[in-house]
């Protein structure tokens, strides 16, 4: 006879995925705006304008030239610098590394505001994409492929529960962080050249991003069940990849999915990648923070459960027979 309990939750947490994966995906790409797009901004008058024209679309830094403003575009601090050249002619020199959304947002919004001032523009791209990354998606595709073969293999261990011991189901997630980790890391890295971290900082990303999946992944099955899954489904490959800033910059992002974006594995590695790669990697220290955060409260609560698990089970075989277990 079917049991409809257990086949009705299975259909209805499919529906939840499949429509927020749409959802959020598809909603991001409407129409982002830019908010709080930092650019550096030479001089008192140009930076009083952009602020009075650009509005919050914006954060300005006031710099003293656009040499020192360059300096932040290459560290990252800035999306682009802007100062005037002549009376008549801006130059803007802007990170395409920063992705095309970003870097897109802010030619347009400087544009624009030259325009309104009767200004010609001057574009350089000081920060560009590694030529085997034309689109900027590399570090997405990537990301989403670990992510998403993390949490297969820990939703396939947490079923496997009752045959696989709890130190095997570890080392297996373990061993497959560093293995998908590493072999991420040569096909995107040395072989195609499409990612330009040093293969060790990059193979560091990939694999605390795969422990922090997997791991998150089983502490959410252990201790809810299959709606554990379904919730690591919707944390980890939907709204994690979706805000992660690799195909929508993080400053075009609606203001919930900033909150979460960088808090999440997905952001957090892509931010790690592209800062070791293009940018000067202090940032990165942030992200691999958030990944062994997420690492670590996954495998303690793996513990946790089992711990609970095995004293209930203790418990009930005392009860079960009290004069054998005094003995």
């Amino acid at each position: 006879m079917t049991q409809h309990r257990t086949w009705i939750p299975l259909v209805i947490t499919g529906l939840i995925i499949g429509a927020a994966f749409i959802g959020v995906y598809v909603g991001l790409q409407r129409s982002p705006e830019p908010h709080h797009l930092p650019i550096a901004v030479v001089g008192d008058e140009l930076t009083t304008a952009a602020r009075t024209g650009l509005g919050d679309k914006v954060e300005i830094t006031k710099v003293s030239s656009l040499t020192d403003g360059a300096a932040l575009v290459r560290d990252g601090d800035a999306i682009a610098v802007v100062g005037a050249t002549s009376p008549t002619a801006l130059r803007l020199e802007y990170a395409g590394a920063s992705g095309f959304s970003e870097s897109g947002a802010a030619r347009q919004l400087v544009g624009g505001l030259a325009a309104e001032g009767g200004f010609t523009v001057e574009e350089a791209d000081i920060v560009p994409l590694v030529a085997y990354d034309s689109r900027g998606l590399s570090a997405f595709y990537v990301v989403f492929g670990v992510t998403l073969s993390s949490f297969v293999l820990a939703q396939g261990l947490t079923g496997a529960t009752a045959t696989v011991r709890l130190r095997h189901r570890l080392y297996a997630m373990a061993g497959f962080a560093v293995a998908i980790g590493l072999i991420a890391a040569t096909i995107a890295g040395p072989i195609y050249g499409s990612l330009t971290p040093s293969f060790p900082l990059l193979a560091l990303s990939l694999i605390l991003l795969s422990a922090a999946s997997a791991f998150a992944t089983k502490a959410l099955g252990a201790w809810l069940g299959p709606a554990g899954i379904g919730l690591a489904v919707l944390i980890l490959t939907t709204v994690g990849n979706a805000t992660s800033g690799a195909t929508i910059g993080y400053d075009l992002l609606p203001g919930w999915a900033q909150a979460v974006s960088a808090k999440l594995p997905p952001g957090a590695a892509v931010r790690a990648v592209n800062d070791f790669g293009y940018f000067d990697g202090s940032g990165a220290w942030s992200s691999i923070a958030v990944l062994v955060a997420w690492f670590l409260v996954g495998f303690a609560l793996v513990l946790l459960r089992q711990g609970l698990n095995d004293r209930r089970a203790r418990d009930s075989a005392t009860f079960a027979h009290p004069v054998a277990a005094t003995h």
